[in-house]
């Protein structure tokens, strides 16, 4: 009944994490509701795309007097701002932002317009929406499966550890082993088609998500060493558990792949 227990506060802890990266990660849409002249319109602005077409904006509008526009630029560059009006389609107003190349960042604003009234979607500041290659499912599913299942192991080795009754070492070795495979298998692999990289950590550069899972990985196989000759090692799993649980509280893609645009040249220049 007890390993049942301890089971079960593993997965809330492991689903918990998982919400709250849902939640925080620079990638996730900004969705909310905003009002222009007592009409409200609801409104979904991704922050992530695949760059093999452009990236269709659509604000369902219920309002004829509302229109809009959209106003663009490259991320962290002095190019001036593009102006692009939305069109009526049905019951939304529609705008597109052009494709970029992968990890190409394009800050944005929607700006609707009633009357005399003109709001943007998301205030002052501007959307930020990063670009990357698609992903074969076939990879990047069992890439979430199971960095997620290595947290669980992760959790419930670290529960032993507390647990002066239960040896961590086998629930130690799982963990280890899927944070290895999902996180340095898998992980560079998707990183490879979404950006172009397989490692773009140390030493080669300062990628929050790769370093993170690195010293989580290292974390690990150190728990790992302590424990060899069957010993339970509580300390080291115990502190290797916590660790993963830290990187897993970092924003995922927070600090990640980014394209350089001073090496790529004007916008007339990207590649289609």
């Amino acid at each position: 009944m007890k390993k049942i227990a301890f089971w079960v506060i593993a997965v809330l802890i492991t689903f918990s994490s998982a919400i709250y990266q849902g939640l925080t990660g620079p990638t996730y849409p900004i969705k909310g509701k905003s009002m222009i002249n007592d009409s409200e319109i609801a409104y979904k602005l991704e922050r992530s795309y695949e760059n093999i077409k452009d990236y269709e904006i659509a604000i369902k509008v219920d309002n004829e007097e509302i229109t809009g526009h959209l106003v663009y630029k490259r991320h962290k560059t002095d190019d001036p701002w593009t102006r692009i009006p939305f069109i009526k389609r049905n019951n939304s107003l529609v705008a597109s932002l052009p494709k970029q190349p992968a990890a190409g960042k394009l800050e944005y604003k929607v700006i609707l317009s009633s009357q005399e009234n003109e709001i943007s979607l998301s205030g002052e500041k501007p959307v930020i929406i990063r670009f990357k290659g698609p992903v074969p499912s076939t990879i990047l599913i069992p890439h979430i499966i199971i960095m997620f299942l290595a947290m669980l192991f992760s959790t419930r080795a670290g529960i032993a550890a507390l647990d002066s009754k239960s040896n961590p070492r086998k629930l130690a070795l799982w963990a280890a082993g899927l944070l290895i495979l999902g996180g340095l298998i898998l992980g560079p692999a998707v990183q490879k088609y979404a950006f172009g990289e397989l490692w773009t950590g140390f030493p080669i550069s300062s990628d929050l998500t790769d370093n993170k899972t690195l010293i989580a990985v290292i974390g690990w196989i150190a728990a790992v060493i302590a424990g060899r000759g069957g010993k339970p090692a509580r300390w080291w799993v115990l502190g290797a558990s916590i660790l993963l649980l830290v990187v897993y509280l970092i924003p995922h893609s927070l600090l990640g792949s980014e394209l350089d645009y001073s090496k790529v040249g004007p916008p007339s220049t990207l590649p289609k």
